[in-house]
């Protein structure tokens, strides 16, 4: 077992002029130490009155918190932009930023002002965050996602003279402030699982409870990630992030099936968890086997189900950890793009219709929310959605379905202000070989989506796995 503390509960900001060793602005000529590089600025000025004050609140926050940035003391209709920053845990630099001008008291608010152009347009808070992109020269294929929930997302955000859209470490920033997004919220306990062969992390929020819980997987990519995981303990809920994918002990579909409900049976059995109160989050691939516990499984019973971007596709008997394999005898139905990302929906699309290639949902008896984006081009969600639908309709079960699809939105809905990926590097496990996998969505409707999404997935959580909400309907 491994606890590890994190943001501290007892000052939640940075003094104003404070930056952490990571990110340091030294000497006259405006060098910054950013990570282990140095940016060597030129000097530039302003002709005002007073120096610029850039203000960003709160400057510690929770990931899905959205914050306020805030400059003053300009002179009016004066153009600036605002940039941020993000080094990454893979060594990777991203930024994004916004064009402005100042109204005629000087001032200039993000939530409020119109952004003219940069990496996001219009009124957007949380543009800073959600366009994030690789600086430009990167390597290709990156994908921004959290390792270590102990430690937060750091960001860098800036001001420059005038609407500048590169170049921007080669300029001195009229004011910076450093802000931490964490995904843990203070209090939360995170414990290391490795019971025999299952891998996990669990997250118990702060104080006696007992509270509801949730079993969290994530798609066929493989490896554990946490932070959607620590994000719901955030909320209140016991949450265990399960690795599931390419474990070598797992040969076949009822060895799977047993791990499932082992994973399941750690959070129901815990002191401080609602034993009859525990619900599944999957997307992808997470969601083919959140279905699948929900429809077959004797020795659980799920309480509540949150299905992303994925579908009932599962041919019976076959090991979830074969589905990539299978893949490839399909391979003359994968499409590419003008980039040579790869797309997987045409793949999957013709299954839909054979019953022997899909689960029978209408077995399943507890609540289900279905998520999609209308753009996936990564598998044929919001097809199997509508097919979902009709088999719980002609079971009796429509009732217990709820379905939000998103217009441009892709494949990867995260959790909010997550950057948007049109395509992304990905390991085939049959082969290990590296493709470009195509996701689909576009930036603005992509995030859109998130934001939304997430509110209602916390919301269709508290509904059902909440014993004083649902005591208010």
């Amino acid at each position: 077992m491994f606890h590890c503390s994190n943001m501290p509960s007892t000052s939640l900001r940075f003094k104003p002029q404070t930056l952490p060793n990571r990110f340091k602005l030294v000497g006259v000529d405006g060098t910054l130490h950013f990570g282990k590089t140095t940016f060597h600025r030129r000097v530039s000025t302003m002709s005002i009155r007073a120096p610029p004050v850039l203000s960003v609140s709160p400057v510690r926050g929770m990931l899905d918190e959205k914050f306020s940035v805030e400059v003053k003391n300009l002179p009016p209709g004066v153009p600036v932009t605002l940039h941020s920053l993000h080094h990454s845990e893979d060594k990777d630099y991203w930024e994004a930023y916004g064009h402005y001008v100042s109204d005629h008291t000087g001032k200039v608010t993000v939530s409020e002002d119109l952004s003219y152009g940069g990496t996001f347009t219009g009124k957007e808070a949380m543009g800073l965050v959600w366009s994030l992109r690789p600086v430009p020269g990167s390597r290709s294929g990156l994908r921004l996602r959290k390792k270590d929930v102990c430690s937060p997302m750091e960001l860098l955000v800036s001001l420059y003279r005038g609407h500048a859209v590169e170049g921007f470490v080669e300029q001195t920033p009229l004011a910076s402030v450093l802000t931490e997004r964490w995904h843990m919220a203070p209090g939360v306990q995170r414990i290391e699982i490795r019971e025999d062969t299952l891998r996990g992390t669990l997250f118990i929020p702060p104080g006696v409870g007992p509270f509801p819980g949730m079993l969290d997987m994530w798609g066929g990519g493989g490896g554990l990630l946490e932070y959607r995981a620590a994000l719901l303990a955030s909320h209140g809920f016991v949450s265990l992030a399960l690795d599931y994918v390419g474990l070598t002990h797992m040969h076949s579909e009822e060895l799977e099936l047993k791990y499932f409900e082992r994973a399941f049976n750690i959070i129901a059995e815990h002191p401080k968890v609602m034993a009859d109160r525990v619900g599944i989050l999957g997307l992808s691939l997470g969601t083919t086997v959140a279905l699948y516990i929900a429809s077959y499984s004797k020795a659980v019973n799920p309480r509540c189900c949150v299905c992303v971007s994925g579908s009932h596709l599962h041919r019976m008997g076959q090991s979830f950890s074969s589905t990539q394999p299978k893949m490839t005898d399909f391979a003359h139905r994968i499409r590419f793009d003008e980039q040579n990302r790869m797309a997987w929906k045409p793949l999957a699309l013709p299954l839909i219709p054979d019953p022997s290639e899909k689960m029978d949902v209408g077995r399943i008896n507890c609540p289900v929310l279905l998520i999609n984006g209308e753009d996936d081009q990564n598998w044929p969600t919001v097809e199997s959605a509508e097919d979902i639908a009709q088999i719980m309709r002609a079971a009796g079960k429509e009732h217990l379905l709820s379905t939000l699809t998103y217009p441009g939105a892709g494949h990867l809905i995260e959790p909010p202000y997550s950057p948007h990926f049109r395509g992304s590097n990905f390991i085939l496990k049959s082969t290990k070989e590296k493709v470009v996998l195509l996701w689909g969505g576009e930036t603005k409707p992509h995030s859109d989506a998130q934001e939304d999404s997430w509110r209602k997935i916390l919301a269709f959580l508290s509904l059902h796995l909440y014993p004083m909400a649902q005591a208010k309907l």
